[in-house]
Protein backbone atom coordinates (compact mmCIF):
# COMPACT_ATOMS: atom_id res chain seq x y z
CA UNK A 1 0.00 0.00 0.00
CA UNK A 2 1.63 3.36 -0.55
CA UNK A 3 2.55 5.34 2.38
CA UNK A 4 -0.05 8.38 0.59
CA UNK A 5 -2.91 6.30 1.62
CA UNK A 6 -2.39 4.09 4.17
CA UNK A 7 -4.96 5.58 7.06
CA UNK A 8 -3.46 4.63 10.23
CA UNK A 9 -5.28 4.96 14.08
CA UNK A 10 -2.57 5.44 17.35
CA UNK A 11 -4.40 4.45 20.52
CA UNK A 12 -2.65 4.48 23.67
CA UNK A 13 -3.68 6.00 27.16
CA UNK A 14 -0.20 8.03 27.78
CA UNK A 15 1.03 10.86 25.30
CA UNK A 16 4.44 9.83 25.11
CA UNK A 17 3.79 6.44 24.12
CA UNK A 18 1.49 8.08 21.14
CA UNK A 19 4.29 10.43 20.34
CA UNK A 20 6.87 7.72 19.87
CA UNK A 21 4.61 5.68 17.69
CA UNK A 22 3.53 8.70 15.71
CA UNK A 23 7.70 9.59 15.99
CA UNK A 24 7.92 6.73 13.84
CA UNK A 25 5.13 7.59 11.53
CA UNK A 26 5.90 10.50 10.58
CA UNK A 27 9.88 9.57 9.97
CA UNK A 28 8.39 6.90 7.47
CA UNK A 29 6.48 9.79 6.26
CA UNK A 30 3.21 8.48 6.78
CA UNK A 31 0.92 11.80 7.29
CA UNK A 32 -2.57 9.51 7.13
CA UNK A 33 -2.85 8.78 11.30
CA UNK A 34 -4.96 10.31 14.23
CA UNK A 35 -4.41 9.24 17.55
CA UNK A 36 -7.13 8.42 20.38
CA UNK A 37 -6.68 7.93 24.10
CA UNK A 38 -8.60 5.08 25.15
CA UNK A 39 -11.23 2.07 23.48
CA UNK A 40 -14.21 4.55 23.89
CA UNK A 41 -13.19 7.80 21.61
CA UNK A 42 -11.01 5.03 19.27
CA UNK A 43 -13.93 2.79 18.72
CA UNK A 44 -16.38 6.01 17.96
CA UNK A 45 -14.03 7.24 15.42
CA UNK A 46 -13.22 4.22 13.79
CA UNK A 47 -17.11 3.23 12.89
CA UNK A 48 -17.21 6.90 12.20
CA UNK A 49 -13.94 6.92 9.57
CA UNK A 50 -12.41 3.46 9.25
CA UNK A 51 -8.59 3.06 8.74
CA UNK A 52 -6.42 0.46 7.35
CA UNK A 53 -4.40 -0.40 10.53
CA UNK A 54 -5.06 0.28 14.44
CA UNK A 55 -1.87 0.90 16.41
CA UNK A 56 -2.78 -0.41 20.05
CA UNK A 57 -1.08 -0.27 23.68
CA UNK A 58 -2.00 -3.52 25.67
CA UNK A 59 -1.76 -1.68 28.99
CA UNK A 60 -4.76 0.95 29.09
CA UNK A 61 -7.15 1.61 31.76
CA UNK A 62 -10.36 -0.01 31.61
CA UNK A 63 -10.30 -2.07 28.42
CA UNK A 64 -6.99 -3.09 27.55
CA UNK A 65 -6.13 -3.07 23.72
CA UNK A 66 -6.86 -7.62 23.62
CA UNK A 67 -10.94 -5.72 24.41
CA UNK A 68 -9.95 -2.86 22.07
CA UNK A 69 -9.24 -5.79 19.22
CA UNK A 70 -12.24 -7.78 20.27
CA UNK A 71 -14.80 -4.67 20.10
CA UNK A 72 -13.17 -4.16 16.27
CA UNK A 73 -13.22 -7.81 15.07
CA UNK A 74 -16.75 -7.80 16.29
CA UNK A 75 -18.00 -4.68 15.19
CA UNK A 76 -19.52 -4.85 11.46
CA UNK A 77 -17.43 -2.49 8.66
CA UNK A 78 -14.17 -2.57 10.91
CA UNK A 79 -14.00 -6.19 11.50
CA UNK A 80 -11.47 -6.53 8.95
CA UNK A 81 -8.92 -3.44 10.19
CA UNK A 82 -5.28 -4.30 10.43
CA UNK A 83 -4.54 -4.79 14.28
CA UNK A 84 -1.27 -4.53 15.85
CA UNK A 85 -0.58 -4.90 19.68
CA UNK A 86 2.30 -2.67 21.36
CA UNK A 87 3.20 -4.29 24.94
CA UNK A 88 5.97 -4.46 27.04
CA UNK A 89 5.27 -7.67 27.81
CA UNK A 90 4.92 -10.57 25.42
CA UNK A 91 3.83 -12.98 27.38
CA UNK A 92 2.55 -16.25 25.76
CA UNK A 93 -0.82 -15.91 27.42
CA UNK A 94 -1.46 -12.04 25.65
CA UNK A 95 0.18 -13.76 22.29
CA UNK A 96 -2.59 -16.51 21.91
CA UNK A 97 -5.23 -14.30 23.04
CA UNK A 98 -4.17 -11.92 20.64
CA UNK A 99 -3.68 -14.36 17.70
CA UNK A 100 -7.17 -15.96 18.68
CA UNK A 101 -9.24 -12.60 18.59
CA UNK A 102 -7.52 -11.87 15.21
CA UNK A 103 -4.58 -9.93 15.83
CA UNK A 104 -2.29 -8.93 12.77
CA UNK A 105 1.17 -8.17 14.35
CA UNK A 106 2.72 -7.58 17.74
CA UNK A 107 5.61 -5.30 18.85
CA UNK A 108 7.07 -4.64 22.16
CA UNK A 109 8.03 -2.02 23.60
CA UNK A 110 11.07 -0.42 23.20
CA UNK A 111 10.44 -0.51 19.60
CA UNK A 112 12.98 1.18 16.96
CA UNK A 113 11.38 3.25 14.19
CA UNK A 114 12.92 0.59 12.06
CA UNK A 115 10.86 -2.31 14.10
CA UNK A 116 7.63 -0.51 14.07
CA UNK A 117 8.46 -0.08 9.81
CA UNK A 118 8.73 -3.71 9.77
CA UNK A 119 5.74 -4.99 12.15
CA UNK A 120 3.21 -2.31 9.61
CA UNK A 121 4.62 -4.00 6.60
CA UNK A 122 4.09 -7.16 7.52
CA UNK A 123 -0.14 -6.58 7.48
CA UNK A 124 -0.09 -3.50 4.82
CA UNK A 125 2.50 -4.46 2.90
CA UNK A 126 5.90 -2.69 1.62
CA UNK A 127 5.17 1.22 2.38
Amino acid sequence: MKREELKIMVVDDTAVSRGLITQALDWMQIEGYRTCADREEAMRSLVQKPVHLVISDYHMPGLDGLGLLEGVRRTRGIERVGFILVTGRADATVVAKGRALGMNNMITKPFTREGMRDCIERVVGPI
